[in-house]
């Protein structure tokens, strides 16, 4: 037991600390997934496999991508000790929050829940912006 409490706050050192964006973060990833599980293995209404439904490349992939996720909050967090600041990091977890977020609304809709026309409205601008800063 106390080598998983050493290996714990060692990770958690890492990532700057735990705090309430990054159990954020983990818990909205968690949701993310499963919500994804459920719209492929329930719903069959995937857009991340060919038939709509459970396939293990396409949830290897989101794995790996949580995983990346992870990473950058690292590299981050990171950045934050060298330059003596504070904000990278939380930007960091927050832009991935939000992304997190709007992913969770997405697979809600996909299940079939109405979805607030205010909300999709303001998650098409999200994703129009992110577009235009990609191009």
């Amino acid at each position: 037991m106390v080598i998983i409490g050493i290996v714990g706050s060692f990770v958690a050192s890492l990532f700057g600390g735990w705090d309430s964006a990054l159990t954020t973060l983990l818990i909205f990833m968690g949701v993310d997934y499963i919500t994804g599980l459920i719209v492929a293995g329930v719903f069959h209404n995937s857009g991340k496999s060919k038939t709509g439904a459970l396939e293990s490349r396409a949830g290897w992939k989101g794995l790996c991508r949580k995983g990346m996720t992870l990473l950058m909050v690292l590299i981050a967090c990171r950045l934050d000790l060298v330059m003596g600041t504070s904000f990278v990091r939380d930007a960091v977890v927050i832009a991935y929050i939000v992304n997190e977020c709007i992913s969770i609304i997405e697979n809600a809709g996909l299940m079939g829940l109405p979805i607030p026309a205010a909300l999709t409205k303001a998650i098409d601008v999200l994703k129009q912006k992110s577009e235009k800063e990609g191009d």
